[in-house]
């Protein structure tokens, strides 16, 4: 069975990230090493190194796996940086931030889907993973200033508490725009204001909270 999966992973990042541009040599590799089955229900786990965002329960999804490496390699991470994730879902893009990063602390707001990745983790000796139950879009005061951020939920805008928890020449990666289409946004902190590029359209599933958008 392992054999099986590390054949699909290597076939999926030569074929879905590599070839769709994908350059960070780091993020290629540890793309390579995690073990994407492992953060999908085990009923779909034949499914995970598919080119597609995979449903975890709760009305959540685990990204396309070219998605992950696209917002992963905006990031620019070099090794030594704090990174905060909004989403954690399945724990997957928080997986792999950790390798790439010195710590990540990651925001969920339903609490089993945290307390599922919390456990996929453990089970993966990741020790510098730390997983709050909270609004996301309030952010983490207590621990910031972050030298990176990422929100894996579309959201109308970047919320103003990231931005204020983010430090000087910071990158921000979120799907910003309406509720069910959005544009990848790379944005660096220059003094109070967000130097924004948008990229790629995309579709994630919705960002709820105080200053993101309300449940339907």
């Amino acid at each position: 069975m392992i054999d099986k999966y590390k054949k699909l992973r290597e076939w999926m990042v030569d074929t879905q990230i590599v070839e769709r541009g994908i350059r960070d040599e780091r993020v290629i590799k540890v793309m390579k090493k995690i073990p994407r089955h492992l953060f999908v229900p085990e009923n779909i786990m034949d499914d995970a190194y598919d080119d597609r965002a995979l449903p975890i329960g709760y009305g959540q999804t685990i990204s396309q796996p070219y998605i992950v490496a696209l917002m992963t390699e905006l990031l620019e991470l070099k090794g030594d940086e704090k990174v905060l994730e909004i989403g954690t879902g399945s724990g997957y893009q928080a997986a792999i931030l950790a390798e790439l990063a010195k710590e990540v602390h990651t925001i969920e707001r339903v609490e089993p889907l945290a307390k599922e990745a919390e456990k996929k983790f453990e089970k993966l000796s990741i020790k510098n993973i730390k997983v709050y139950v909270r609004d996301g879009t309030e952010g983490i005061p207590e621990e910031a200033p972050f030298d990176r951020i990422i929100i894996t939920a579309a959201t109308p805008d970047i919320p103003e508490p990231l931005i204020e928890q983010l430090k000087e020449g910071g990158i921000i990666v979120a799907p910003v725009g309406e509720r069910y289409s959005q544009y990848m946004l790379k944005a660096i902190k220059k003094g109070k204001e967000l130097e924004r590029h948008y990229l790629i359209p995309v579709a994630f599933v919705p960002l709820i909270g105080k200053y993101g958008w309300k449940e339907e």
